[in-house]
């Protein structure tokens, strides 16, 4: 027969591995110096504002093409 197993001890040791971890997250987060709260901080804005840059406005595309005269059209 296969072995007994104690399913108040198996959620007990599961509620613990799952605090532990949220513990481990929360000291990562929380358990920082101030100025590396701001450092990372600075580089998420940096890097927000980065990608904001890369990003295609389809809006100023057609505006620009509208504008400018082409060759053709002369």
């Amino acid at each position: 027969m296969g072995d007994l197993v104690n399913l108040r001890r198996l959620r007990k040791i599961k509620a613990r591995a799952a605090a532990e971890a949220e513990a481990s997250a929360n000291r990562a987060v929380h358990g920082r110096s101030k100025a590396d709260k701001k450092l990372s901080k600075a580089e998420q804005e940096i890097a927000a504002r980065k990608l904001d840059g890369h990003k295609y406005d389809e809006r100023k595309h057609t505006e620009r093409q509208q504008r400018e005269p082409t060759s053709d059209d002369e």
